[in-house]
């Protein structure tokens, strides 16, 4: 199976999610962070520098419980277009 390649604008969405997560991060360790959600911390590492913009799921749910994130507040955020 062939993957489509990415549009600009999914880059950028994958982008955005990447900042969100970082920024509710905080002063937390990504160690911290990926230890409390289950995944790798090169995984959290490769989201929040977007070089994974499409995470999975359950990969996205899982951090965004470690942080105290609401699914529908992060995904609106995420999908907001770049002023």
């Amino acid at each position: 199976m062939v993957r489509t390649p990415l549009t600009p604008e999914e880059r950028e969405r994958g982008e955005r999610l990447g900042a969100l997560l970082r920024s509710a991060r905080g002063d937390r360790s990504m160690v911290e962070v990926a230890a409390a959600a289950g995944v790798s911390a090169e995984t959290l590492r490769k989201i929040e520098t977007g070089r994974a913009p499409t995470p999975a799921f359950f990969t996205v749910a899982a951090l965004a419980g470690a942080l105290g994130l609401s699914l529908d507040e992060l995904a609106v955020l995420a999908a907001l277009e770049l002023a």
